[in-house]
């Protein structure tokens, strides 16, 4: 059986970059069985031997507070990881250890990685591995994971430690001897219980209060013997004023201990750039104006580096290759029908997507800068106070930002949120963020109609839809989801230059699914509509006659206030509750009829005037999420009534913003 190394470690302790450098591309992600919590899976050699390296969710400790912990606890007390590489912040020494001590506390077989090492060097930082291993009893080993450095001696360590688990450390702490007594009585009362978990974990957990593991022990023991357990917790409750609170003082009575003498700090701190940035970037004043005008600089470089320099290249491959295809068909005598759904159906309907791949790319390339530099995090910051104003807290907005990639793992993002208000504000409004699936839209209308003002209008949407989410999480927070929010609670991590690798994965990652939804979700999407727009036989293909043309034609009236009251925009809107992209799929498909040749652009541009394009990208934006934001809704919320609600008021409130737009714009002589 091949050995399994989990990395376990705090939220920007270099977690991800480790695991990346290990596995390269080897690696798969899915969900842990039962939750929407991501599992990242990969493989690295070591000789001839094969490991698997599991990346556990980021944590600051292994409580019950959110799904993240209990994911990763559950999954190391399993026993199936043959060890725990446990990833370090070098200088955030003290901070981090308090997860290494619970790992040790659980019995786990423990590598320490102490990471960024370089980092902690430039801080004038003293660091002294050596004492560091002598006293938690483990190997620590300096890392630089972003440069590869001490990887390989990592690995080495950790494959010492998989081969022979029976050096592992066994962690028994002090927690001063009123508790310590609590522990001891409770740990004879456990012991010989089948308990799986170790006794005196067990004991632990129950004083700190944890209702999984109190769950988990009265379905092994008998009435009386949960009545005892109860009883000995109620008086150590009793006998200390705090529990929890002396225990977690235990923890760090020993992590001082461990770093007295082998982490040093500077008498005197310099100024970092971190802070000379952190000065005017999370001003606050100028924080959140200053993050409207980075924002607004990434759109405006979008167009002028993917459309100016980029435009059309793809857009020409895709023609040619239509060209070359129908040309082949065309040799082989094949029926018109089969050309027309490969030209019309397929090149018309899945290539015109394909086209906005550029300006996706440079998009993605410029968010995921931005967010490996570490500045990504300081919007959550800089947005507190708005939040706070419509009855949440900072932390709510990083769910959201999640979001500008994929609606689905932004509303997975939410169980971060300990309040049960805010994760339910923040899941029913996370839909109206702009996801990338909707960029293709965007960016097609903008082409036709706004070519001068692209970063502008794309900007607009953006606001739009954070200033829709609030609104609603207003009106939410007030009605149906009534309580105060959460403390604001969240380490900024320091700047550092965005290195290509992570940034270059990070906007494949993004593109790559967005092509697969292109060969998969679009295509059959399209494929369907196509036969629609055929039949039946003897009308006209793309007509108003065709079963497509009378099935729009029923939904049309329904957004005529909002200027767009045509067969063709209603079913591109209707195929867009299965895949955002199939918008502008649908809409290259069924204007292929009006005349031969003609591109979307042109097509568009007969259909809409700019003040209706407008009015539907507002519709585009707002309106019912699609079904794979709908099916996590249902999983993440636990009932199927939170996924039919989120479909009928977005798609409610997302016609009142299109009707609002076309009707005011009107008034005002617009068109």
């Amino acid at each position: 059986m091949p050995k399994t190394v989990a990395l376990a470690g705090n939220p920007n302790s270099g977690k991800t970059t480790l695991f990346n450098a290990l596995t390269g591309a080897n690696h798969h992600v899915a969900n842990w069985p039962g939750v929407t919590v991501e599992r990242k899976e990969g493989q690295f050699r070591c000789g001839s031997d094969v490991y698997t390296v599991v990346d556990l969710p980021g944590i600051y400790s292994l409580g019950a507070f959110s799904e993240d912990e209990l994911v990763a606890r559950d999954y190391i007390l399993s026993g199936e990881p043959d060890v725990v590489v446990n990833v370090i912040d070098a200088t955030n020494v003290e901070r981090n250890l308090y997860l290494t001590t619970q790992l040790l506390e659980m019995g786990a077989n423990v590598v320490v990685a102490l990471n960024m090492v370089d980092e902690a060097e430039s801080l004038a930082m003293s660091l002294d591995a050596q004492a560091l291993s002598k006293r938690l009893g483990v190997p620590v080993v300096p890392t630089v994971a972003s440069k590869r450095q001490g990887i390989d001696q990592l690995m080495a360590a950790a494959v010492r430690a998989a081969a022979d688990p029976s050096v592992k450390r066994k962690l028994d702490l002090s927690y001063g001897q009123s508790v310590d007594a609590k522990v001891t009585q409770l740990e004879k009362l456990l012991k010989d219980r089948d308990l799986v978990y170790p006794p005196r974990w067990v004991a632990v957990k129950l004083l700190e209060g944890d209702g999984q593991v109190l769950k988990m022990v009265e379905e092994r023991l008998t009435s009386q013997d949960v009545e005892e357990l109860r009883r000995v917790c109620e008086e150590a409750a009793a006998e200390n004023s705090d529990l929890q609170l002396e225990i977690v003082d235990g923890r760090y009575r020993f992590i001082q201990k461990v770093t007295r003498g082998a982490v040093a700090r500077p008498k005197k701190e310099v100024p970092t750039l971190t802070d000379r940035l952190d000065k005017v970037l999370t001003h606050r004043f100028w924080g959140l104006p200053l993050f409207a005008v980075i924002i607004f600089a990434v759109f405006q470089l979008t167009f002028v580096i993917g459309q100016d320099l980029l435009g059309g290249l793809v857009g020409e491959g895709v023609g040619l290759l239509g060209e070359y295809i129908d040309g082949l068909l065309a040799r082989a005598n094949a029926s018109e029908l089969l050309r027309s759904y490969v030209a019309d159906g397929l090149i018309g309907g899945v290539g015109v997507v394909l086209e906005f791949i550029p300006l996706i790319v440079i998009l993605y390339t410029l968010m995921g800068l931005l967010e490996d530099s570490g500045y990504m995090a300081r919007a959550a910051y800089v947005m507190d106070n708005t939040m706070r104003k419509v009855g949440l807290q900072g932390k709510t907005f990083i769910p959201l930002i999640v979001a500008f990639g994929c609606n689905v793992p932004g509303v997975m993002a939410t169980r971060t949120l300990e309040n049960k208000k805010d994760r339910m504000t923040a899941i029913l409004i996370n839909p109206f963020m702009s996801c990338g699936a909707k960029l293709p839209i965007y960016l097609a209308f903008i082409a036709a109609f706004f070519p001068k003002y692209g970063a502008l209008v794309l900007f607009s949407l953006y606001v739009l839809g954070v200033l829709v989410a609030l609104a609603m999480g207003k009106l939410f927070g007030r009605t149906l989801f009534k309580g105060e929010s959460s403390h604001f609670i969240m380490e900024l991590p320091p700047y550092r230059m965005p290195t290509l690798r992570n940034v270059v994965r990070n906007m494949w990652d993004n593109v790559s699914s967005f092509l697969v939804r292109a060969g998969t979700v679009i295509f059959v999407v399209v494929s369907l509509l196509w036969v629609l727009a055929v039949l039946p036989a003897g009308v006209e293909p793309y007509g108003s006659e065709s079963i497509l043309g009378r099935v729009g034609a029923v939904i049309a009236p329904v957004f005529a206030p909002a200027g767009f009251g045509t067969w063709q925009a209603s079913v591109g809107l209707f195929a867009g509750v299965a895949a955002k992209e199939a918008v502008v799929a649908t809409l290259g498909m069924v204007y292929a009829g009006v005349e031969e040749g003609v591109e979307l652009v042109s097509a568009l541009q007969k259909a809409f005037t700019p003040l209706s394009a407008f009015a539907f990208l507002v519709m585009t934006l707002l309106y019912t999420p699609c079904v794979a934001t709908l099916a996590t809704i249902k999983k993440e919320t636990g009932s199927a009534k939170w996924a039919f609600f989120s479909a009928g008021y977005a798609f409610a409130v997302g016609w009142l913003g299109a009707v609002l737009v076309f009707q005011l714009g009107r008034l005002f002589g617009l068109s």
